[in-house]
């Protein structure tokens, strides 16, 4: 996704002088071309995150269009005053664009992994939220939102699903309507195994690139159902239990630390987020429901 993100801010930026790049040391050669196009509008920050937010909103405060850049956990957990603060209270337009998603950065530890990023931002006032799961949904994300004056973040992964649906901010995407008496709920690159896992089941399918506002129209619209919200991090549950009243069941992040080295793939399998735990968890639901 940092290749497409890439060519829609080159894109964007020929025809917008206020957009502003803002690095933390990450992305710099994939950036060259942007500043060596617009030297002037390009800031490598260097390893200070909260530096970086907060030149992020003295930009956005000069009325400029900032994009803040870096590795998720760095830019949201050891930034999160300076993005409540000089950010979300001062109301100030400025976009986070996060790389490292979940355990894109598995082979790291913890320092890298990144699974509480949407829990927090999302409790914000006025704060954004998007989990892009495809190279589509953040060229089309990013176009749609990144001017409109709002603080808003925007999650990347450099493993998305290769689905292609329809994409509009604020709006879920029903995948599976099959009158079920069990919807399951996901968002961002993970699609691509649940979708696998229960495409023969008897269960609705929603999905969710954007977390905050969620699509509570849309979630309202199943009530009557029992939920299992699919996600390999906190922030989707949370926001599907904002509407009030539903049965709501998860299965995904358990809230301990991973410990053990790898890939994402070996951090899905222990977490049961491969193709085959997901199945076996939605089987186990429609048995108990």
């Amino acid at each position: 996704m940092r290749g497409q993100f890439k060519n829609t801010i080159m894109n964007l930026a020929d025809g917008d002088d206020s957009i502003v790049m803002v690095l933390g040391d990450v992305s710099v050669y994939l950036f060259r071309d942007y500043s060596e196009k617009y030297p002037d509008r390009f800031y490598n920050m260097g390893i200070c995150e909260n530096t970086l937010i907060s030149v992020g909103a003295g930009l956005a405060a000069r009325g400029l269009t900032p994009f803040v850049h870096t590795i998720a956990p760095f830019v949201t957990e050891r930034s999160y005053e300076q993005i409540k603060l000089d950010m979300c209270y001062n109301k100030f337009g400025v976009n986070v664009v996060s790389c490292g998603a979940s355990f894109d950065y598995a082979w790291d530890g913890a320092t890298h992994h990144a699974y509480t990023d949407i829990g927090i931002l999302r409790q914000l006032p006025g704060m954004e939220v998007l989990q892009p799961g495809s190279e589509k949904e953040a060229d089309e994300l990013v176009r749609q939102c990144y001017n409109n004056g709002n603080p808003t973040y925007f999650r990347l992964s450099d493993k998305p699903h290769d689905i292609s649906l329809p994409v509009e901010f604020g709006k879920g995407v029903e995948v599976f309507d099959k009158n079920a008496s069990l919807t399951i709920v996901t968002a961002g690159p993970i699609l691509g195994n649940v979708r696998d896992a229960v495409a023969d089941l008897d269960a609705n399918l929603l999905y969710f690139h954007t977390i905050s506002p969620i699509d509570r129209e849309l979630i309202e619209k199943y009530r009557g159902t029992t939920f299992l919200v699919i996600h390999d991090a906190t922030g989707l549950w949370e926001a599907v239990n904002e509407v009030q009243g539903l049965r709501v069941y998860y299965h995904g992040y358990f809230r301990e630390f991973m410990t053990t080295y790898g890939t994402v793939d070996d951090v899905r399998n222990k977490l049961q987020l491969n193709t085959e735990g997901i199945r076996n968890a939605v089987i186990r639901r429609l048995e108990n429901d």
